[in-house]
């Protein structure tokens, strides 16, 4: 049952990327829901399943709250590793950014996509019940896993071959992920780290990189009402799925 569902999570990934490739002429609106959707993703959904998960303290802080920091600092780490490099080959101008980042954080949400898929495989084996409610969510937000691949691949330069290729590869993850479930069953620990360690990632990419791009030659305000509109439907998601 788990893979047929993950089937209505691959086709919502694709019609994600698929929306975000459609409106390249407004790359400012786009840019500013993207940034509130992982915005949205981060705070509202990633954050609390994985603080419920893996909430035990280590020296006095939550372990997916230090998770989370370290996911936040090696996302910048990463970035400013991967531009000094290329500012030392010269193969890129002043701001421009290195196409190896958007890869990276792109795979990054491949990664996710898959463990999404685990999730929700794990779900089905607690009850349908508990299936459906985090199928709900899943297919849900995973069209936002979609756009997000996408924009973040062609943000920092890369072709739309390559793009294309990244959202493929995060509308399988779902379906692998939820058939490796009926071979093991996944440590709810685990689970919870992984997830704290995304969410820095990704409130990384969202605050430093996508936000202040789209903000950076469009600063209107039908960029922050896509900002708050993307946060409003993860919210919105997150409730029905309650």
């Amino acid at each position: 049952m788990a893979v047929l569902v993950a089937l209505g999570a691959f086709a919502m990934t694709l019609f994600g990327g698929w929306m975000a490739q459609r409106v390249t002429d407004r790359r400012h609106l786009v840019l500013g829901l993207a940034g509130g959707l992982m915005l949205g993703v981060v705070g509202l959904e990633l954050l609390p399943e994985a603080l419920e998960a893996a909430g035990q303290e280590v020296f006095g802080v939550p372990q997916a709250l230090l998770l989370f920091v370290g996911g936040f600092l090696v996302a910048h780490l990463v970035e400013r590793l991967l531009a000094v490099r290329q500012a030392a080959h010269g193969a890129h101008g002043p701001g421009e950014r290195a196409p190896q980042v958007g890869l990276t954080a792109a795979a990054a949400m491949v990664g996710h996509s898959l463990m999404d898929g685990v999730a929700l495989g794990a779900a089905f084996q607690v009850g349908g019940g508990m299936g459906a409610t985090v199928a709900l969510a899943v297919i849900t937000h995973d069209f936002a896993d979609g756009f997000n691949t996408y924009t973040i691949a062609s943000l920092y330069g890369n072709t739309r071959k390559k793009a294309v290729a990244m959202l493929v590869a995060a509308a399988f993850a779902p379906v692998v992920g939820a058939a490796s479930t009926l071979f093991f069953t996944m440590p709810q620990e685990f689970l919870g780290s992984y997830l704290g360690f995304f969410g820095g990632a990704l409130l990384y990419l969202a605050a430093a990189e996508i936000l202040p791009e789209a903000h950076h030659d469009h600063p209107a305000r039908s960029t922050l009402l896509c900002t708050v509109g993307g946060v409003a439907f993860i919210w919105l998601v997150v409730g029905l799925a309650e």
